[in-house]
């Protein structure tokens, strides 16, 4: 934890390399590179409508935020960009929160890592508030178009408890939308099976997260019972993750919520538009 971060910024080639690699890798991500540590991160600018720099910083190069000092990230066309936040459900480039997304009209840029949730670390990633506040990973520079935090898998598992979950998923809200005022955010709860049939503390979770969300305004998809309620458990590949055609019935079922929120772009949807932050996958939730 609390690794350190050089500055810095890639050239234009190397740049765009990253992103048509991050587009075709079949692994659960695609981790930025390293800027040089010889250059000092590219500063971002103030405010919109201020002088603009000689030369713009490449897409894939990182620049600090003059408000907070964070390193964030260049993301191409990110106004039509989800910052999508989550664990392996959403790791995967073709897990079910990333379907929904694209096919909702999102470019998707990903920031988390399997094993980690509100309150759970996966021993070289810290929980959610920790990775973004340490640089675990980085948040996109500019104005995303929607924000989605997706989990609580990882802490129904750990034994967190409430007051630990609804703690830091309110620092959580409360930093991401400081940094980004005006962006819509959602909430995506954690998959199970329904209350009669097994769910457990991962359908107390989801209920949790749903409070939580409703306490700040915020859309909420339950998907506490949709194991059950759609005849998924089927799907599953171990106890939690789905094999690709459950990955494939979650995203359309999700997509279709997201549409009934009101949270689609009206665009139509680019393909092999996935973007990601993250580090390789793990096997956990």
């Amino acid at each position: 934890m609390n690794r350190a971060l050089a500055g810095g910024s890639l050239g234009t080639f190397g740049a765009a390399a990253v992103v048509a690699l991050c587009a075709l890798v079949s692994v659960a991500g695609c981790a930025l590179p390293a800027p040089s540590p010889a250059a000092p991160a590219v500063q971002a600018a103030a405010a919109p409508g201020q002088a603009a720099a000689a030369e713009a910083p490449a897409t894939g190069s990182r620049v600090r935020h003059p408000a907070n000092g964070r390193l964030e990230a260049v993301v191409p066309d990110i106004s039509r960009t989800a910052l999508l936040i989550g664990d392996s459900q959403s790791e995967p480039l073709d897990g079910w929160p990333r379907q929904a997304l694209t096919a909702a009209g999102y470019k998707v840029y990903f920031c988390g890592r399997g094993g980690t949730g509100f309150v759970s670390a996966n021993g070289s990633t810290g929980n959610y508030i920790e990775a973004l506040r340490d640089g675990d990973w980085l948040l996109p520079s500019g104005t995303p178009a929607l924000i989605v935090i997706q989990g609580g898998g990882n802490d129904a598992a750990s034994g967190a408890t409430d007051r630990q979950i609804t703690t830091n998923a309110e620092s959580l809200i409360g930093e991401l939308q400081a940094r980004y005022p005006g962006t819509p955010m959602a909430m995506i709860g954690t998959l199970a099976r329904s209350k009669d049939d097994g769910g457990g503390r991962r359908t107390d979770v989801d209920t949790l997260l749903g409070s939580v969300a409703a306490d700040h305004g915020l859309p909420f998809v339950s998907v506490g019972d949709w194991l059950t309620r759609y005849g998924l458990a089927k799907d599953l590949a171990d106890a939690v993750h789905m094999n690709p055609s459950g990955r494939r019935a979650l995203g359309t079922l999700l997509e279709q919520r997201l549409r009934d929120l009101g949270l689609e772009r009206t665009q139509a949807p680019d393909t092999g538009a996935v973007l990601a932050a993250g580090a390789p996958g793990e096997s956990q939730d």
